[in-house]
C-alpha cells in the first residue's frame, strides 16, 4: 500500500507553493486579458479536455495536478486584478490577505467548538467586536457575526427580527438586494413590501405611508450602496421614521460599509449606527478574498436567540467550566477562520492604509465619470455615489448596449456589468482596483466606442 500524501505542513507546502505561483503566472499569460476569449462554450471545452479523466486510475502526482489545473483555472478566470475587469462587486484581493488565507487553510481550524479552534475563536471574537465598534461607536456592547457574505448577513438580520417579534413584515426599497426577498421567503415571512425609489433611493414619504397603513411588526431594510448604482438611502430620515413607528431597522451596507474607514466619505453613512443590525462586506471595499462579511448588532444580547446546544460541541458542563460556546455565533457548524485575513489586513494597513484604498477607488470612479461626461459619443447616468459608474453610447438602443457588453466578454477584452435605470439599459463599471490608472479608464471607453463605430481596430 502506498504511503499517504503529506499533510499541509510547512515543509510539504513549500515546494508546492512554487508550482502554484508559476501556474498562476502561466495561466494569466495564456489568458492575456481580463477574461478568457471565446465565450462559455470555449471555456467549458478547454476545461473538459484538461480534466479528462476527472478521476484517473493512477494519479498524476501533486506537481502535475497542481500545475495543470491551476494553470487551466487561471487561464479561464475572470481576473479582478485586471483594470478592465470592472463588472461586479468582485474585488482584487490583497496579496497579504490571500497569504493569510493560505495559513487559515493549512491550519484548518473549525469554529464550531473551542477545542478545534482555540486561538482562532479568540481572534474572531476580538476582531468582530472591534469592527462592530466602528459601526456602533457609542454602543456599550456592540458585536458582530462573521458570515459568508451579504446574503447570509441579511438573512440573519431577518431571522433575528423574526425571533424578536414572533413574525415581522419586511419593507425595503426598490433597489434593495435580492437576498432580502429571498430571505423572507426562506423564513416563511409575509410577502415583502417594496417601497418606491423614484430617485434611486427609498422614498421616506412612501415609507411613512406604508408604516402607517400596514399592520406590524415591521422590519425596514435600508441600503447603503445599491448593487446597480451604489446609491445610499436617506438613512437619518429612515431611522427617524422607524423610531416614530416602532419599526426595527436593518441597513444593508454590504457595499458602502467600508466607507467608515475614510474620513472624507464617512459622512455618507450618517445614521448607520441607528440601525438595529448592519451588513458589511469586506470582500468588496475591503479587498479580502471571499468570504469576508459581517452582521453587526448594537447589543450583543440580540444574538442570544441563536443559542443552540449539541452535546459533543458545547455541552453545558463544558460551558459552565469556561469553554467558549461557539454554536451561537453562526447557523453553520463547520466554519473557516475567515477573520484571519481581515485581522492581518487591519494590522498591516491600519486606518490610514484602508482610508487611502477607499479614497483611491472613489476618486477613480469620479475620473471615469468625468471622462464619460466629456465624451461626445457617451452618456453618463449620474455622478457616482461610491465607485459604480453607469454609462451608455449616446442614442444607442438597449439591444446595442447588451450586444456591446457581450462582445467585450466573448472577445475577452473587458468585463462590464449591466443595470437598468430610468427605463434603459446601461453599461456598469464597478471600480474596485486601486491600481487602475486614468489610462486604463480611457482604454475601457475606447473599447466601447470602437464597437459602436464598427471599427475593427480594437
Amino acid at each position: 500500500m502506498p504511503a499517504p500524501p503529506p499533510l499541509a505542513r510547512p515543509d510539504a507546502l513549500h515546494p508546492l507553493l512554487a508550482t502554484v505561483l508559476d501556474a498562476l503566472r502561466t495561466g494569466a499569460q495564456r489568458r492575456g486579458g481580463p477574461l478568457p476569449a471565446g465565450g462559455p462554450a470555449a471555456v467549458a471545452d478547454r476545461m473538459h479536455t484538461t480534466l479528462a479523466p476527472v478521476l484517473p486510475d493512477t494519479g498524476t502526482g501533486a506537481q502535475e495536478a497542481l500545475r495543470t489545473l491551476v494553470t487551466a483555472l487561471t487561464e479561464g478566470a475572470a481576473d479582478p486584478a485586471d483594470p478592465l475587469c470592472a463588472a461586479h462587486l468582485h474585488t482584487p484581493p490583497l496579496a497579504l490577505a490571500a497569504a493569510a488565507d493560505l495559513a487559515a487553510s493549512a491550519l484548518n481550524p473549525s469554529l464550531d467548538s473551542w477545542d478545534q479552534a482555540p486561538a482562532a475563536s479568540a481572534l474572531e471574537a476580538e476582531v468582530v467586536r472591534a469592527l462592530a465598534a466602528e459601526i456602533y461607536p457609542r454602543a456599550a456592547h456592540p458585536d458582530a457575526l462573521a458570515t459568508t457574505g451579504g446574503t447570509e448577513s441579511n438573512q440573519l438580520a431577518l431571522l433575528l427580527a423574526r425571533e424578536h417579534h414572533g413574525s415581522v413584515r419586511l419593507l425595503h426599497g426598490d433597489g434593495a438586494h435580492h437576498s432580502l426577498r429571498r430571505g423572507a421567503w426562506l423564513l416563511g415571512l409575509p410577502e415583502p413590501v417594496t417601497i418606491p425609489a423614484p430617485g434611486g433611493t427609498l422614498d421616506p414619504a412612501a415609507l411613512d405611508n406604508a408604516l402607517t397603513d400596514l399592520p406590524g411588526p415591521h422590519l425596514v431594510a435600508a441600503t447603503a450602496g445599491t448593487t446597480d448604482t451604489g446609491r445610499i438611502d436617506p438613512l437619518p430620515d429612515i431611522a427617524d421614521l422607524c423610531e416614530r413607528h416602532g419599526a426595527t431597522l436593518h441597513i444593508d451596507a454590504a457595499y458602502g460599509g467600508p466607507l467608515l474607514f475614510s474620513a472624507a466619505h464617512r459622512p455618507l453613512l450618517t445614521g448607520l449606527d441607528r440601525a438595529h443590525t448592519v451588513t458589511v462586506d469586506l470582500h468588496k471595499l475591503g479587498w479580502q478574498p471571499a468570504a469576508a462579511s459581517l452582521l453587526a448588532v448594537r447589543d450583543t444580547r440580540t444574538l442570544d436567540v441563536l443559542a443552540h446546544t449539541a452535546d459533543y460541541l458545547n455541552a453545558t458542563d463544558d460551558t459552565d467550566a469556561g469553554l467558549p460556546d461557539l454554536l451561537g455565533r453562526s447557523l453553520r457548524t463547520t466554519r473557516r477562520p475567515d477573520i484571519l485575513k481581515t485581522a492581518v489586513t487591519l494590522r498591516a494597513l491600519g486606518r490610514t492604509g484602508l482610508e487611502a484604498l477607499v479614497d483611491r477607488v472613489l476618486t477613480l470612479a469620479q475620473e471615469l465619470a468625468a471622462l464619460v461626461d466629456h465624451h461626445p459619443g457617451l452618456e453618463l447616468y449620474e455622478r457616482p455615489t461610491i465607485s459604480t459608474v453607469l454609462f451608455r453610447p449616446t442614442d444607442a438602443d438597449d439591444a446595442t448596449v447588451a450586444t456591446i457588453r457581450r462582445t467585450l466578454l466573448t472577445e475577452g477584452r473587458a468585463v462590464l456589468g449591466r443595470a437598468h435605470a430610468d427605463g434603459r439599459l446601461w453599461l456598469k463599471a464597478t471600480l474596485l482596483n486601486p491600481h487602475a490608472t486614468p489610462g486604463d479608464l480611457a482604454h475601457l471607453l475606447k473599447l466601447v466606442t470602437h464597437l459602436v463605430e464598427g471599427s475593427t481596430d480594437r
